[in-house]
């Protein structure tokens, strides 16, 4: 029994070590953050951490003619985030589908670094016989104090002091998109995405 919790401890903190990667959804949904934090650390071994969702529509069906919708005034992860007008929307159309996540005055802390933007949004699109397209918004982004200028590339990528930024990051194919607006990435502390939108083809 004991030799069990220690293979799922292990298994745990190697998964929090290994960069994120995105992929293409099989369901078109949008949710405004998705932060994961780290669990303690006993005896070398870092235990399963807790997982916070802010305005999340849940997922769409792949083909599905329907919309959904989720929002808050306000929102935040304690000690970690707080943001305003969460915002997150999905619509599905017999040959696209669509959604779209946005949020305001982001103010982010995580592992001695501070973030903040005014405005924050992502979208993607899916159509049949298209595939998956998706582009991101970014406004009065700062890092650690110094404003930070935002290309608008898949992709781009800010490197930290222990971690990485990555901003519109995105994977698109013939099965859909995904769009992450941004990502901070800080193994073994923390996973935040800000502003995430996914579009399955229909």
């Amino acid at each position: 029994m004991l030799r069990g919790w220690v293979t799922l401890g292990l298994m745990a903190a190697g998964l929090l070590g290994l960069p994120s990667t995105v992929a293409a959804q099989s369901a078109t949904q949008a949710k405004a953050v998705k932060a994961t934090v780290a669990g303690p650390t006993v005896l070398g071994i870092t235990l399963p951490g807790t997982t916070t969702v802010l305005a999340d529509t849940g997922p769409l069906s792949r083909g599905a003619t329907d919309a959904l919708e989720a929002s808050s005034v306000e929102g935040s992860v304690p000690s970690l985030l707080s943001a305003d007008s969460l915002h997150a929307t999905v619509i599905g159309l017999p040959d696209e589908a669509a959604s779209e996540a946005s949020l305001g005055s982001l103010d982010l802390a995580v592992a001695g670094n501070s973030i903040s933007a005014d405005f924050i949004m992502a979208r993607a699109l899916a159509v049949t016989g298209a595939g998956g397209s998706g582009d991101s918004e970014i406004e009065g982004l700062s890092i650690n104090g110094v404003s930070v200028p935002v290309t608008g590339e898949p992709n781009q990528t800010i490197p930290l002091a222990v971690g990485v930024v990555i901003l519109n990051e995105q994977r698109t194919d013939a099965s859909g998109a995904l769009v992450n607006a941004l990502h901070v990435i800080v193994n073994g502390i923390a996973d935040v995405v800000v502003a995430s939108a996914s579009a399955a083809t229909p």
